[in-house]
């Protein structure tokens, strides 16, 4: 007995397409009070990477870390420049960007 596969759409009808992964910028607050700044499409996998100390070298020795900010970005290249852009602010704008108050 031979088994057919069967078809989900149609002869020259286009499969559904799955919709990409967003991109997000990111801004951690760390143990010591400095901020890391990354980039990532899945931020729940990537935060725990970040809490096993697995994600990076700079927040492993800063753990316990803590999600400050996040900012949607169209594609990984506009997060990329944005990460960029963020990583030459100052550190008062940065705090002003998290919208919270600096912490010692």
């Amino acid at each position: 007995m031979t088994v057919k596969a069967t078809r989900t759409t149609k002869p020259g009808q286009r499969k559904p397409r799955q919709p990409k992964p967003g991109w997000l910028v990111y801004l951690l607050r760390c143990r010591d009070g400095s901020l890391y700044t990354g980039i990532t499409n899945d931020l729940p996998k990537r935060l725990k990477a970040h809490a096993a100390g697995k994600a990076s070298r700079y927040t492993r020795s800063r753990l316990p870390t803590k999600l400050a900010y996040t900012e949607p970005q169209p594609s990984r290249s506009a997060a990329l420049k944005r990460e960029a852009a963020i990583k030459k602010l100052s550190r008062p704008q940065k705090d002003d960007l998290i919208g919270g108050a600096p912490t010692p």
